[in-house]
C-alpha cells in the first residue's frame, strides 16, 4: 500500500499544480485604452503688404499710411493654430537715430491700430518691441498705421530705410 499512498500523493500534487496554474491563467490582467493626441504649437504671422514708401519728403514734415495720406495701411495677420500676441519695432537708419520726437538726426516712427482715419493715437516705436495686440486668435487680423516724421535737421539726404518689425509670441 505504500506505492499507491505515493503514486496517490504524487497524482494530488500534480492534479493541484494544474487546478493553481488554471486559477493563475483566470485571474489575469485586463486592459483598457486611453486614446490620446497631441498637436505642435505653431505660432506665425504674415504681414500684408508689407511694403511702404514714404518716398521724398521735406526736413521736419511727416507721412501717414491712413486713407487721407499714403492710403497704405498694413494687416499683421496670425497664421499659427494658436491665440497669439504681436509686438513692434522700429529701427534706427544708416544716418538718423529713432526717437520719441524727430530732432537733428532724429526722426521719429509711430503706429495706430484703432480709429486711425478718423482719430488716431500714435504710440512711438522704439528699438525695443511693443504691444501691437495683446491677444489675436487664430486666422484673425490687426490692421494698423505708420506716421514718420523726418529730422528737425540732417546732414543726410540720401535714402534711408526705416524698416518695421512685427513680432508674434504667445500671449
Amino acid at each position: 500500500m505504500r506505492k499507491e499512498k505515493f503514486f496517490f500523493v504524487i497524482v494530488l500534487t500534480v492534479v493541484s499544480l494544474f487546478v493553481l496554474i488554471s486559477l493563475v491563467g483566470v485571474r489575469a490582467a485586463d486592459t483598457g485604452t486611453v486614446t490620446a493626441t497631441v498637436t505642435a504649437q505653431n505660432i506665425a504671422l504674415t504681414v500684408s503688404d508689407g511694403t511702404i514708401t514714404y518716398g521724398t519728403m521735406g526736413i521736419g514734415s511727416s507721412a501717414a499710411t491712413i486713407a487721407s495720406g499714403l492710403n497704405d495701411s498694413q494687416d499683421a495677420v496670425n497664421t499659427g493654430n494658436v491665440t497669439s500676441k504681436f509686438n513692434i519695432k522700429g529701427q534706427n537708419s544708416t544716418n538718423w537715430t529713432l526717437g520719441a520726437n524727430p530732432g537733428s538726426e532724429t526722426y521719429s516712427h509711430k503706429f495706430c491700430t484703432s480709429s486711425c482715419d478718423a482719430s488716431p493715437s500714435w504710440t512711438a516705436l522704439t528699438t525695443s518691441y511693443a504691444t501691437l495686440v495683446a491677444s489675436i486668435g487664430v486666422g484673425a487680423t490687426q490692421n494698423f498705421d505708420l506716421i514718420v516724421y523726418t529730422p528737425s535737421s540732417t546732414a543726410n539726404y540720401t535714402q534711408q530705410s526705416v524698416d518695421v518689425t512685427v513680432q508674434v509670441t504667445t500671449p
